[in-house]
């Protein structure tokens, strides 16, 4: 996992993202799990009914979607993730046990 938090796109930065990557050999159901910024426990993005693939990499972008990569948002109106004082994303199963979390810098390599 990796975090773009540093966008371009105005104040807002809808083209921030969270990057995920299933590095199982199988793939996962994501229905119900839940992408959260463990700093602020806001916003949350719980997941649809989605299968990601084994080695397969997605987005979950700010406020942006982008079907190449999931076509997976927030939906959030302002940006997320703090440029100057870090902050954390949380991946965390239908179970609450978070199963992958990472800070930045560094950010996700374009």
């Amino acid at each position: 996992m990796c975090i773009l938090y540093d966008g371009v796109v105005s104040r807002q930065e809808p083209d921030e993202y969270v990057q995920i990557r299933n590095d199982e050999p199988y793939s996962v159901q994501m229905q119900g799990w839940v992408l959260t910024d463990l700093d602020d426990d806001k916003p949350v993005f719980t997941f649809p009914k989605f299968v990601l693939e084994a080695g397969e990499v997605i987005r979950v972008y700010t406020n942006e979607v982008h079907p190449d990569w999931g076509g997976l948002s927030f939906g959030n109106r302002s940006a997320i993730w703090n440029n100057s004082s870090p902050d954390i994303a949380g991946l965390l199963d239908p179970a609450e046990n978070i199963v992958s979390q990472k800070t930045y810098p560094p950010g996700c390599e374009e």
